[in-house]
């Protein structure tokens, strides 16, 4: 059986009940991102831009604190609280990390769960080699 390893970061949490990143060998599944401010732990103020970048830096640093990276993302589900309005502005900042190259995506407009919050990104990403 492969051992299932609940990662720890210092990226702030929602406060449900969940795991913001689990191990199974070599694959990491980070939960959901939303843009909250890593020193208050509230949901931020700003647009879809300035949301996207905090969601991506997040992610970033729970990936980095696993040991791997987004060079190591895998797939990426993307929620959106408006598709048509925010899709070019989202897509412009993911773009700055992640080519052509990068991970399988899938974009979803979707109720997110605090009024304000506007992107959400699940990760899944694999362990570098060894």
């Amino acid at each position: 059986m492969t051992t299932r390893e609940v990662l720890k970061s210092t990226v702030p949490t929602t406060g449900p009940p969940y795991a913001q990143a689990i191990r199974v060998g070599d694959l990491v599944f980070v939960a959901g991102q939303v843009a909250l401010d890593a020193g208050t732990g509230q949901a931020m103020a700003g647009d879809v831009t300035a949301q996207t970048e905090r969601v991506l830096e997040n992610i970033k640093g729970i990936l980095e604190s696993a040991g791997t990276s987004l060079a190591y993302a895998v797939e990426n589900f993307c929620f959106l609280a408006d598709v048509r309005r925010d899709f070019a502005a989202f897509n412009a900042v993911y773009g700055r990390y992640f080519d052509t190259n990068g991970p399988t995506r899938t974009t979803v407009q979707a109720v997110l769960p605090r009024e304000g919050l506007l992107v959400e990104i699940r990760c899944l990403a694999v362990m570098p080699p060894a």
